[in-house]
């Protein structure tokens, strides 16, 4: 296969929204960040490592199954890095490849099907990407390298691009079957959702974490009565530390949402329909429609079908390179370093460093903090990192002021984790400071308060 001449600069130029890490691809920022609005000054330029600069392929030809946002970024970085090669996209869903992430916001009305997409049809055909939409890869030949469709299509490649996501997790709760209970994942989902919560409708939302809270917050926006069942103490529990739940169930609560904390689910009532959630201590929540977002789960079958090393996700390598040589992973599907991240930031950018690979390129990911931003409810909320310190070893900055929470977690010389809630204007500054392991020796000398913490950030 030809081979281009190495480039003095890196082929792909990126830019990372430090609000919430959404990736522009493109010679200068996005306007505005499609995720979280955030205007162009939000943006940084990615710089590149030496070690990305190698020589790209001028023609190579990729099948990247799935097309979630890891999988349209790695279609992305692949185009820019290998002009000449050859794509198919294969998307499960019917409808153009959207923003997942921004459902919960269609959900609550604030925006419209048309603001979903991630790109228009046309973008792929001008950009030369055979998009296969409402089609089902089934099997993976790694001896033939052909991808197989469930109509019996074959597509033979030279670098494969595991995408596939993952599914919502339904516990077996006795009745989980009947109609009005339903996941939250993709946009039929979503008008399902839609179809039976009228204004009115009784909702309950199984699950307090963000895609829960959203769900809820989106509901109520709407005129539903909702209940929200958390088995914690507490929501958000994997993000927030106690105070910072407590406050935002306050907060929620003003919006119309019932709250049920420690409740655990110990049936789904009705007939052929769900009529109500029966709890564990016997209380009798009556429900039109149920909603279940209690997690996800790896689309690894056909990883595991085809031979590639599984464990919770599909195996890879700090390139993103599975146990095949000809087979990359990314996003939800993908296991790094023994973490599933489920979360968009990061699927977005294993996507764009997988499809730089695919092409030749030597990129690599070496793992980036968690974090997570609240939507619909009108809430600042940031969170990142480790909130809970495990011992003695870790330092806690925290102080509570009117309806604004401020939490900063320390180890050794570092910042590695926070959570600012009611007020998110150091989001930016606590992320590079967590992302970038900052020195704040000179910050913990001091015995920190909330605002020297503040002072030393801006």
């Amino acid at each position: 296969m030809d081979v281009a001449a190495p480039s003095a600069k890196a082929a792909v130029r990126r830019w990372k929204c430090l609000n919430c890490g959404y990736i522009h691809l493109g010679n200068t920022p996005s306007t505005e960040c499609p995720i979280c609005a955030a205007p162009a000054d939000r943006f940084e330029p990615l710089e590149e490592t030496p070690d990305i600069v190698a020589a790209a392929q001028k023609s190579v030809r990729v099948v990247v199954v799935g097309a979630g946002v890891a999988g349209i970024s790695a279609v992305e970085a692949l185009r820019v890095a290998s002009p000449q090669a050859e794509i198919t996209l294969v998307s499960k869903e019917a409808e153009l490849p959207y923003y997942r992430l921004n459902l919960t916001r269609y959900l609550a009305g604030e925006i419209s099907p048309a603001d979903l997409p991630i790109h228009p049809d046309e973008w792929y055909e001008g950009q030369g990407v055979r998009l296969l939409r409402k089609a089902e890869t089934s099997a993976i030949s790694l001896d033939r390298s052909v991808a197989k469709l469930r109509n019996g299509e074959e597509f033979p490649f030279d670098r494969l691009i595991l995408t596939a996501g993952a599914h919502s997790f339904l516990p077996p709760f006795p009745g989980s079957y009947r109609e009005g209970v339903t996941t939250f994942r993709t946009l039929e989902d979503a008008d399902r959702i839609l179809e039976a919560a009228k204004a009115g409708a009784k909702c309950v939302c199984i699950g307090g974490g963000v895609l829960g809270l959203e769900t809820a917050g989106a509901l109520a926006r709407r005129g539903a009565h909702v209940t929200l069942l958390e088995g914690y103490d507490w929501l958000m529990p994997r993000q927030l530390n106690r105070t910072a739940g407590e406050l935002l169930q306050r907060h929620a609560s003003g919006l119309g949402i019932n709250f049920r904390m420690k409740a655990r689910t110990a049936e789904i009532l009705g007939d052929e329909r769900a009529r109500g959630v029966l709890l564990e201590g016997g209380d009798n929540i009556p429900a039109d429609l149920v909603i279940v977002t209690t997690g996800v789960r790896t689309n690894s079958y056909l990883a595991r079908t085809a031979g590639l090393e599984v464990n919770q996700g599909v195996l890879v390598d700090n390139h993103l390179f599975t146990s095949h040589p000809s087979v990359l992973a990314a996003g939800d599907v993908a296991e790094h370093r023994g973490v599933v991240y489920g979360i968009w930031g990061p699927a977005q950018y294993q996507g764009s460093i997988a499809g730089m690979n695919a092409a030749g390129l030597k990129a690599e990911f070496g793992g980036i903090p968690r974090s997570n931003t609240l939507k619909v409810l009108g809430l600042e909320l940031f969170s990142i990192g480790q909130v809970a310190p495990e011992d003695g070893s870790f330092t806690v900055v925290e102080q509570e002021v009117d309806d604004r929470y401020y939490r900063f977690v320390f180890r050794d010389e570092h910042m590695v984790g926070a959570i600012l809630l009611g007020d998110a204007s150091l989001t930016v500054a606590v992320k590079k400071a967590v992302e970038t392991k900052t020195d704040c020796s000179a910050l913990l000398e001091k015995n920190p308060s909330v605002e020297n913490v503040k002072a030393f950030l801006t």
